[in-house]
C-alpha cells in the first residue's frame, strides 16, 4: 500500500473518531443538561407551558454538535481533495518526464597482462618498516620526567 493511501486511511479513521466522539459527547451533554429540567419538573416548578424551554435547550445543544460534525466532514473533504491533487500531480509529473534512455555501456578496457612476480618487485620500491613505539611508563605526578639522551650507535 502506498504511503499516500495509508495517510488517507488514517485521515478517514481520525474523521470517523471525531464524528463518533462528537455524538458521544452530545449525548452526555444532553443528559447532564436535562437533569435540572427533570428536577424542576418533578417538583412542579416547570409546567407544560415552560416545557418548551427544555426542548429549545436540547435543540441548541444539537445544533452545536451538528456544526462540529459538519466542520469535521468539510475538513475531511478538504484533506481528501488535497490527497487527490497530490496523486494527480504525481501522475502528471510521470507523464511529462522524459523516458530515460537505456545507458549505453562503453566497451570495457582490456585487462592488463599479468607480469611475473620478479618484474613487480623491481617496479615497486620496498617500504621501510615503521619503528615501534616504546610503551609509556608512569612517572610521579609532581616530578617531571627525566630526559634521556639519544643512544649512540657503535660503528662496526
Amino acid at each position: 500500500m502506498k504511503k499516500l493511501q495509508r495517510l488517507e486511511l488514517l485521515k478517514d479513521f481520525v474523521q470517523e473518531a471525531v464524528d463518533r466522539g462528537a455524538s458521544s459527547v452530545q449525548a452526555v451533554h444532553q443528559y447532564i443538561a436535562d437533569l435540572p429540567f427533570e428536577a424542576l419538573q418533578q417538583t412542579g416548578l416547570i409546567n407544560e407551558e415552560k416545557a418548551g424551554l427544555r426542548q429549545k435547550h436540547q435543540q441548541t445543544i444539537g445544533v452545536v454538535y451538528d456544526a462540529i460534525r459538519r466542520i469535521n466532514r468539510e475538513i475531511g473533504q478538504l484533506i481528501s481533495d488535497q490527497f487527490e491533487n497530490l496523486e494527480e500531480s504525481t501522475i502528471a509529473a510521470e507523464r511529462i518526464a522524459p523516458e530515460p534512455k537505456p545507458a549505453s555501456r562503453p566497451d570495457p578496457e582490456p585487462l592488463p597482462s599479468v607480469k611475473p612476480k620478479a618484474e613487480i618487485s623491481k617496479a615497486v620500491p620496498a617500504r621501510k618498516a615503521a619503528a615501534k613505539k616504546r610503551p609509556a611508563t608512569k612517572t610521579a605526578a609532581k616530578k617531571p620526567a627525566a630526559k634521556k639522551s639519544p643512544a649512540k650507535k657503535k660503528a662496526g
